[in-house]
């Protein structure tokens, strides 16, 4: 094991991973792709003892700076990217919110290591402060109306994930890893065994969705897929991605949804319609209500709102025609 002073942030972090995974930790897949991508090839090389707060907030500013990495083929040429357009705030922000997502993890390495004696001093890490405001997003949901043009425009047998995923608000990976076994009918539950969290958790149905999978699930062995390919082999990670594009496009859904939308437009319908926001943490898979509060509070009925709704007066401002009554003005004497 290096001595402290010769420690580099990148052998802080295997120490930080294998510890996380010691303790039991389950969602590295996207930690280890942001350690890949945007701290090895920067800060790897480089000794923990002499990091300065100077030379993070740069590392920190500039990958709020650097265009979003897109998916590339393995024999591209180059990386694909997007540069960011500072004069769309809404990209800034996802650019920050990335930025600060990646020093999250940097902080973390940085603190276990400081923790077990491999640091001297959390000072230089522990003084650069996240972007503020830019981790919550306005979650994008679809209304009724786009919702069931999305469904009728998306091809079979496409359309039965379009359908389980805005009936059920599980993810894209859940769905299509759903095995006919996973199906209580008489529960009216569907058990999402592979769930992102580590635990498995059981998906309260609606009458639609008892309907969906009782159709695709009847006559069928319980270890079979409850949503396979046509040629019956199951669905890959990015499977999803052109024939939903292509159904956005028919249904006039611009721009087009991702399959994550689905899933906020069935979370968003429930927190309108007055689910407790722990019943929608416990259907969605949260830990807690923190993330379902984050994204569809706002949405919720609220008895503020409510009640100055109900005791307001009614001042005659404004008419159907957008005019108001005009009175006489009377003259000072």
């Amino acid at each position: 094991m290096p001595l402290a002073s010769s420690l580099q942030p990148g052998q802080a972090i295997d120490e930080y991973l294998a510890d996380y995974h010691q303790r039991g930790g389950k969602s590295a897949t996207d930690t280890g792709s942001r350690v890949k991508s945007f701290i090895r090839p920067q800060l790897g090389a480089e000794q923990v003892a002499r990091l300065t707060t100077q030379r993070l907030r740069e590392w920190h500013a500039a990958l709020a700076a650097a265009p979003a990495k897109l998916r590339t083929g393995k024999n591209a040429a180059k990386p694909n990217e997007r540069p960011t357009n500072k004069g769309d705030s809404e990209a800034v922000r996802r650019r920050r919110a990335t930025a600060n997502r990646t020093l999250t993890i940097l902080k973390a390495a940085l603190n276990h290591a400081f923790r077990e004696g491999r640091a001297a001093s959390d000072d230089a890490w522990r003084r650069v402060k996240p972007f503020r405001e830019v981790d919550t997003a306005k979650v994008r949901y679809l209304i009724h109306e786009e919702a069931k043009r999305l469904v009728n425009a998306a091809h079979m047998p496409f359309r039965s994930l379009v359908q389980c995923a805005l009936l059920t608000g599980c993810r894209y990976g859940e769905i299509v890893g759903l095995c006919v076994g996973d199906f209580d009918r008489v529960a009216g539950t569907v058990t999402i065994r592979a769930a992102k969290g580590g635990k498995p958790r059981h998906v309260v149905l609606t009458d639609e969705g008892i309907t969906l999978l009782d159709q695709h699930t009847i006559g069928k062995l319980s270890t079979a897929l409850i949503f396979p390919r046509p040629d019956h082999q199951p669905w890959g990670a990015s499977h999803q991605r052109r024939p939903l594009h292509d159904a956005c496009a028919r249904a006039n859904i611009l721009p087009a949804a991702s399959f994550h939308i689905l899933r906020h437009t069935y979370a968003s319908h429930l927190v309108m319609a007055g689910a407790p926001l722990q019943v929608v943490a416990a259907n969605l898979g949260h830990a807690d209500t923190r993330m379902t509060e984050k994204h569809y509070a706002h949405l919720a009925p609220s008895y503020v709102a409510a009640t100055i709704r109900a005791v307001m007066p009614k001042l005659g401002l404004v008419t159907a025609d957008n005019s108001i009554e005009r009175f006489p003005v009377g003259r000072s004497g």
